[in-house]
């Protein structure tokens, strides 16, 4: 078991045709660490969905050939998807799409609806068919409901959001708008901006909009609905700040691109702190700072600044191999890590090394790191993680839904630090989390237990398989 992302949502409104799948894709790519499982765009055409998704990566699933059958558009949507809830097969991809008595609605989701079981067995009860094994379709089932009895889409969203509990980022489009939702804890990241053109983009994270050309403009706020249409930008604010916010202190420590911006923190910065907070609660007399790549190298850049011990490239990695965590069994997942990072050896041998990743789940990942340092030369090998420990698992879209093979629910300290073969470990003190953050209202319930919501009664990835 290892952590995993969740998902990416990207989508464009605009005023004029224009070549709306080329610039999805574009965002698609740089949200793709997000999700490798899986992939889609939904263009709306003179109000027709046009749509291709499927597993694999970007590159993979959008080649030129299928990107030459997407028409001009003036709306998009897009997603990469890794399954926090549900299988991996293809009526798990995303966008969802919905065909009713008042029109088309596509659908993209970033998080984990916890009461989707209770939800999902309501609807079934009540006739609902369901095809998919993703929380997102029982979102799509309910919204649905309540369009047919509203008088706007945004209004049956609005509705919707009642009965919804847990995390979702969520993307709408219609025959006419594009509708960008925050659940009302913020758990996950969503914001705007817009290009020189006047095309609005939404997108989990800022690298996205960068990506595009597009000009930030804010985040969306928790509980807040935003609508994308011709008759400008209206916002919904009614319902916000009804809840204590509580977004994912992950998407700082790990999710997120370093190079994104999220709710005014940055996030390479987030992780610079952490480094040097590291420093000055565990120090260690030691000869080079290194980084797990790449989820470790912001932390240990500040590592060293704040020690004074030099930082160096001490592993080298094969960006060509997917993250390994993508990998589905254990085996497979072993073997990725054997190809995936290499030490150098001229920065390692012979010297005190201080490792810095930012967590230990399992434990098998950092065991067989700790060995190639060794194995390369390495005197000492200190590990220093640049968050708390991993206890508890998280539903609000992080793939861990029990905490029996989290490492640091189970043993000491001491004892994983045995375990991993380091001759130290430390921690990021968890009371540092609100240092790193800067801003009040974080979820932190992995590292001490505490939700914001009602703990799920089913738990399991599984859930909704074999009912």
């Amino acid at each position: 078991m290892s952590i995993h992302e969740e998902c990416g949502v990207f989508g464009m409104f605009s005023t004029f045709q224009q070549d709306i799948a080329s610039i999805v894709k574009v965002g698609l790519f740089a949200l793709q660490h997000r999700g490798q499982e899986s992939c889609g765009i939904v263009v709306n055409a003179d109000r027709q969905f046009y749509t291709h998704k499927d597993l694999g990566l970007v590159g993979d699933v959008f080649t030129n050939e299928v990107m030459e059958k997407f028409p001009q558009g003036t709306l998009g949507i897009g997603h990469v998807r890794y399954a926090t809830t549900g299988a991996t097969n293809r009526n798990n991809c995303q966008p969802i799409e919905v065909n009713h008595q008042k029109g088309l609605l596509a659908l993209a989701h970033n998080g984990n609806i916890s009461n989707a079981f209770e939800l999902r067995n309501e609807l079934e009860l009540n006739g609902a068919i369901f095809h998919s094994t993703s929380d997102t379709e029982t979102i799509a089932y309910i919204v649905t409901r309540e369009r047919l009895k509203s008088k706007s889409i945004e209004e049956a969203i609005s509705k919707a959001m009642n009965y919804l509990d847990g995390a979702y980022s969520l993307l709408f489009m219609s025959a006419t708008k594009m509708i960008a939702v925050r659940d009302p804890y913020g758990f996950r990241p969503l914001c705007y901006g817009v290009m020189e053109d006047g095309t609005y983009i939404v997108a989990s994270e800022s690298c996205a909009l960068d990506a595009v050309g597009a000009k930030f403009v804010r985040d969306v706020e928790p509980n807040e609905i935003i609508v994308f249409s011709r008759d400008g930008i209206q916002s919904y604010k009614e319902n916000c700040k009804k809840k204590e916010k509580a977004t994912c202190v992950f998407e700082y420590i790990y999710f997120a691109r370093p190079d994104s911006i999220i709710d005014g923190v940055d996030v390479h910065t987030s992780r610079v702190k952490a480094g040097q907070i590291l420093a000055q609660c565990a120090p260690v007399e030691a000869d080079v700072v290194i980084g797990v790549p790449d989820s470790g190298l912001d932390g240990a850049i500040g590592y060293a600044y704040e020690s004074k011990i030099p930082y160096k490239l001490g592993i080298i990695k094969n960006k060509y191999i997917a993250r390994t965590f993508i990998a589905p069994n254990q085996s497979e997942r072993i073997n990725g890590v054997q190809i995936k990072l290499n030490p150098i050896k001229s920065v390692i041998e012979g010297k005190r090394v201080v490792l810095i990743d930012d967590s230990i789940v399992r434990g098998t990942t950092c065991r067989r790191i700790v060995d190639l340092l060794r194995k390369n030369g390495a005197k000492e090998v200190h590990m220093r993680i640049s968050a708390p420990p991993f206890k508890y698992p998280c539903f609000y879209g992080t793939d861990i839904d029990s905490s029996e093979n989290l490492i640091a629910n189970q043993l000491t300290i001491e004892q994983i630090r045995e375990k991993i073969g380091a001759d130290s470990l430390a921690y990021l003190p968890i009371e540092e989390l609100k240092t790193i953050v800067s801003h009040e209202g974080i979820c932190t319930s992995c590292f001490t237990g505490q939700y914001p919501t009602q703990v799920p009664v089913d738990t399991r990835k599984s859930r909704f398989e074999n009912k």
